[in-house]
């Protein structure tokens, strides 16, 4: 279509519909705006993909990549909780029965000693009174003489050893000591080694007669005048 204003154009028909303008009228051409030159967009072309490399095939001869070893820790298992057992209560009577561990060492040593038949108790007492005879000065020794003065001796062997070797040892000291206090007034002062000599003698009697008839044994030669 002819623009408008452009009378010279056959296809002009502005004068038909009443369109004119001034410059129409003066007959220059309308001026016309141009049109805004659209530029064409033109796309960025796409990289071309680029071929990726082929994946390499497994070697049948190659030995399988080790896997990683996950260690798991080992449970721990609790120790069994031991039940205790019930046991039955004790009765009255066995808190006054021994343990069978105090009766196996009780036979160990053997059967115990018996006192003598003839009264051990007796021949103990004059034995603590011969031993006693150097602290109380005598005074003991003369009760001991006393008692084994006078009566029988006891019938059994073992008894009657000991009781021979009392009266033997306590008559000897008697003499001693009186002999000792006789020499007292010579010259020499040979009663203090007498009354010495014959204390330390009662005593080892005293203590060897004591040790035998604890052992359960007589005395081999009563009558004799050594320890």
């Amino acid at each position: 279509m002819a623009e408008p204003g452009d009378p010279q154009h056959p296809d002009d028909h502005d004068d038909h519909i009443g369109f004119a303008s001034a410059a129409s009228l003066q007959g220059r051409n309308r001026d016309v705006a141009p049109e805004p030159v659209v530029e064409p967009v033109v796309e960025a072309a796409a990289e071309p993909e680029r071929p990726s490399a082929p994946e390499p095939e497994p070697d049948l001869f190659d030995p399988p990549a080790p896997r990683a070893v996950i260690e798991t820790p080992e449970p721990v298992i609790p120790p069994p909780v031991s039940t205790p057992t019930p046991r039955s209560p004790a009765s009255a009577d066995s808190i006054f029965e021994p343990s069978p561990g105090f009766t196996g060492r009780s036979k160990d040593r053997g059967p115990p000693v018996q006192d003598p038949p003839g009264g051990g108790m007796s021949l103990y007492a004059v034995y603590a009174l011969i031993l006693l005879a150097v602290p109380t000065l005598g005074v003991s020794a003369a009760i001991a003489l006393l008692a084994v003065t006078g009566r029988p001796g006891p019938d059994d062997t073992l008894s009657r050893s000991h009781f021979i070797f009392q009266q033997r040892t306590l008559w000897a000291a008697a003499v001693a000591v009186a002999a000792g206090v006789i020499l007292l007034a010579a010259p020499f002062g040979l009663g203090v080694p007498v009354l010495f000599l014959a204390a330390l003698w009662v005593v080892l009697r005293g203590a060897t007669g004591v040790w035998n008839l604890k052992s359960g044994k007589a005395i081999s030669n009563p009558r004799s005048w050594w320890i």
